[in-house]
């Protein structure tokens, strides 16, 4: 699937991916579970399919995530070596302060 290449990775388009908190939730996961499912990272939360289809594409032309077609299936990963090349220090923080999105149950 297309995506950019890093040298053209820009801040704005990355910063707005993860303005979202379902997408900065996705990505939290993602890189928690590197090469998982959409389905399986996108589990919990209340989202409809058709709005997380939208929420990856996002994130993908971003530059935040990789999509590859495994089948039937996508398989996430989080680009954090072309994010860390191009903005130093920039994607932990904000994964380990920001809050999670609410999940399907309302928690947390």
């Amino acid at each position: 699937m297309p995506q950019p290449p890093r040298e053209s990775l820009t801040l704005t388009p990355v910063l707005h991916a993860l303005g979202d908190p379902v997408r900065l939730e996705l990505v939290r996961r993602a890189r928690d579970r590197p090469e998982s499912t959409c389905a399986a990272l996108a589990d919990g939360l209340n989202v409809p399919a058709s709005t997380l289809t939208n929420h990856w594409r996002i994130l993908r032309e971003a530059g935040l995530i990789s999509m590859t077609v495994d089948g039937r299936h996508r398989r996430i990963r989080v680009r954090a070596d072309d994010l860390g090349a191009r903005f130093p220090g920039l994607l932990d923080p904000i994964l380990r302060h920001a809050a999670p999105a609410p999940t399907a149950d309302g928690s947390r």
